[in-house]
């Protein structure tokens, strides 16, 4: 379940929602409901993948270590939506 009170890390540079929604997974078509914090996040996850994917010459050390944490943070902080999501 997600935590209301759950923060951003402060290496976080992407954009913060003001509110949550429900994300489905394209693969598995499970869903979760995601406060604003955890749809920041998983946003830009799922962005960071997209520009590895679209324009990988573009790619540094620092957007892979980002991306990572933000995988570690998401574990952390909504793990059932982890698996669900990004698994």
């Amino acid at each position: 379940m997600s935590k209301q009170n759950t923060k951003l890390p402060k290496w976080f540079k992407g954009q913060i929602y003001d509110k949550g929604d429900t994300v489905k997974n394209p693969f598995s078509g499970e869903t979760c409901e995601l406060n604003n914090v955890e749809l920041s996040m998983y946003d830009f996850i799922i962005g960071s993948q997209m520009v590895f994917e679209m324009q990988p010459k573009t790619i540094n050390s620092q957007m892979i270590e980002d991306f990572h944490r933000g995988l570690a943070w998401f574990r952390k902080n909504n793990v059932d939506a982890y698996w669900k999501l990004l698994d």
